[in-house]
C-alpha cells in the first residue's frame, strides 16, 4: 500500500492512541525498573529463570511500544 492510499488517522483518534501509547510507556518503565532490581537480589536457578523470561518479555514490549509510537509520529 503506498503512502497516499494509508487510511487517515482521525485527529482524536490519533490524540488517544498517543495517550495510551505514552501510559504504556510509564507501565512498562516499571516493569522494566522492577525487573532492574530483581536481578540485583540472591535468586536461586528457578527464580533466575523467572526473571530471564520478565526481563524478556518486558524488553520485547518496550521495543513494539517504541515502534507503535514511532508509528504515530509519521501520522501526525
Amino acid at each position: 500500500m503506498n503512502e497516499a492510499a494509508q487510511p487517515i488517522i482521525a485527529p482524536e483518534q490519533l490524540q488517544e492512541i498517543r495517550r495510551l501509547a505514552h501510559d504504556l510507556s510509564n507501565a512498562l518503565e516499571i516493569v522494566i525498573q522492577t525487573s532492574f532490581l530483581l536481578g540485583t537480589a540472591s535468586l536461586d536457578d528457578n527464580a533466575q529463570q523467572w526473571h530471564a523470561m520478565l526481563d524478556k518479555g518486558a524488553k520485547q514490549a518496550v521495543e513494539i511500544n517504541q515502534k507503535l509510537r514511532e508509528q504515530l509520529r509519521s501520522h501526525s
